[in-house]
């Protein structure tokens, strides 16, 4: 399909559309106040990439992602989109067509967004929003922002261990089936057909541990011979690269394992950690997580907003992870995507899971942000034991590389380390006393519980040392507090995100398209926020207890 010459006329609505629009909603509408407030956001141009020079004309791309936004604004499946665009003149108003467009069928958004994902362009849909609020006056830049993130339940069943390797072993047959149904007829027993034939569920498998266990070798066993015979060199080539085959062999490897020439479900203590497990075929990239006594399968969305008082609070970034991915390692990204968008914040406010040292550095020294968030607490028992010796007591001379005791013993040793961690590289320097003189130091109990041996203490680069013993100073004033507790802002967005958009629900499977999904969710909020904000609702802050506010009375 190509695209159509970008016409002139598309900033101008039919007259007979913005007569009958006006006459229906008076006080306009979300899609009208949209179409009125910023215009046209969305251009083809920015969608040229996707579409062919030659072929027949495509739909406009501009009205597609204005279709897309308004769809989950709504909460709307593909074919209620299309049945909108058809017959709801509010709509048609927003996207400038006339009372008797007939729209389009409804599988073209679907078609859209392959062609977004493709070309990389799902970003789009964020982007052209934020920049239209920004000429309007509605973004500032160097202003606050907070992050927060939610679990995203994936689009699947899940499974127990012996439903999910036989459920794996149909799916692959069923797509041999699909690709090469002749070569498939030709090397499948016929008892396959009645074990694998039909969606395996749990009332369907054998009942006792005993014949439970015969069915899990048996699925093993089938499993093993499909793949020698796939994998066979007289095997299509092409039948390798199927996904549900490489499914297969990815999870025999996971689950099971030959002993004494026979083949058996691993022992869970044998098995890869949770994290890294399959627990479908048919959405291999969801994983398992725990998250404060929560757990799920699927994926985690991080939301960063704005949170400035006198403006619209909008959503600027959405960095979707696997279920697993720790919250501290996402900072980085978040404020690298930030800074291509020129959408970097002054202050980006986070809770305890974002901060860590390296954080605080890195968002200082790179994008001059004031990372704002408490840091964990000195866990060694000196720091909670009132006469101890903890770190603070100690000085360091970092010139010199000589630390001195609180006792005014000088360190004989000053050594550094390197460990590979996610995101480079981690440096800790380590010190050490001599032996003699912690043996006869008067105040020895205090500074450690050791047996024999003298004290050691284990420091970061200067640069980490003193942002993290300047956080920990700064959280114990009334300033932080009060800054502070601008972040509980960002647990209202999640709320209302789950509530109104469906947040925690992925209607696609797969990492790139649920990522799709949150973009434009976040979109939608945005939309959602500035009609609220074009109407005069201003955001509030969240709401006190009638007996938590006794506290404040005492």
């Amino acid at each position: 399909m190509s695209l159509q010459a970008e016409s002139m006329d598309r900033e101008l609505i039919p007259d007979e559309t913005v007569r009958v629009a006006r006459a229906a909603f008076p006080k306009g509408s979300r899609a009208m106040q949209l179409r009125d407030q910023l215009g046209v956001v969305y251009a083809d141009a920015r969608f040229a990439a996707l579409f062919a020079r030659r072929g027949r004309p495509a739909e406009a791309p501009w009205r597609l992602a204005l279709v897309t936004i308004l769809q989950f604004a709504e909460g709307l499946s593909d074919r209620q989109a299309a049945e909108a665009v058809r017959g709801r003149i509010d709509w048609k108003y927003a996207l400038g067509l006339a009372l008797d467009d007939p729209g389009f069928h409804y599988s073209v958004l679907c078609e859209f967004r392959a062609r977004l994902l493709g070309g990389g362009l799902e970003q789009v849909l964020l982007d052209a929003l934020l920049a239209a609020c920004r000429a309007q006056g509605l973004l500032r830049r160097r202003g606050r922002q907070r992050t927060d993130s939610t679990h995203v339940l994936g689009a699947l069943r899940l499974l127990n261990r012996l439903e999910q390797v036989a459920e794996t072993m149909r799916a692959a047959l069923d797509a041999l089936a699909v690709a090469a149904p002749d070569w498939l007829r030709a090397h499948t027993p016929a008892d396959w057909f009645e074990r694998y034939g039909r969606r395996v569920e749990e009332y369907r498998l054998p009942q006792g541990q005993a014949a439970r266990q015969a069915f899990a070798r048996q699925v093993g066993e089938d499993g093993m011979r499909l793949l020698t015979t796939v994998f066979a060199p007289e095997a299509p080539p092409a039948l390798r690269a199927l996904p549900a085959v490489e499914i297969l062999r990815r999870t025999w490897v996971q689950r099971y394992l030959v002993w004494e020439g026979q083949v058996r479900l691993r022992e869970p203590k044998d098995q890869p950690p949770a994290a890294a497990q399959i627990v479908s075929p048919y959405e291999d990239e969801a994983r398992y997580a725990t998250k404060r006594g929560m757990s799920w399968v699927g994926y985690k969305v991080h939301l960063t907003e704005t949170c400035d008082d006198d403006l619209p609070h909008l959503v600027t970034d959405v960095g979707t992870t696997v279920a697993p991915a720790s919250d501290v390692d996402q900072v980085d990204p978040v404020q690298a995507r930030l800074a291509a968008r020129d959408l970097l914040p002054a202050t980006h406010i986070v809770d305890t899971g974002y901060v860590r040292t390296g954080n605080l550095v890195t968002s200082r020294q790179a994008y001059q942000i004031d990372l704002l968030g408490p840091m964990y607490d000195d866990r060694q028992w000196q720091a909670k034991d009132p006469d101890g010796f903890d770190l603070a007591q100690f000085h360091i001379d970092w010139e010199a590389r000589v630390v001195t005791c609180p006792n005014g013993q000088r360190s004989t040793g000053w050594s550094e380390s390197r460990t590979a961690r996610q995101g480079g590289q981690r440096t800790q320097i380590h010190i050490q006393f001599a032996p003699s003189a912690c043996a006869a130091c008067p105040v020895r109990a205090r500074c450690t519980r050791a047996k024999a041996g003298p004290r050691h203490l284990t420091l970061r680069p200067r640069t980490e040392y003193d942002a993290l013993a300047a956080a920990r100073q700064r959280q114990t004033t009334t300033a932080f507090r009060s800054q502070y507790a601008t972040r509980a802002g960002i647990e209202g967005t999640l709320s209302q995100g789950v509530r109104a958009f469906d947040l925690r629900r992925c209607r696609y499977r797969g990492l790139a398209k649920t990522h799709l999904q949150q973009v434009a969710t976040a979109a939608a909020l945005d939309v959602s926020r500035l009609a609220d904000w074009w109407a005069g609702h201003r955001p509030v802050k969240a709401k006190r207890s009638a007996f938590a506010a006794l506290a404040s009375l005492n």
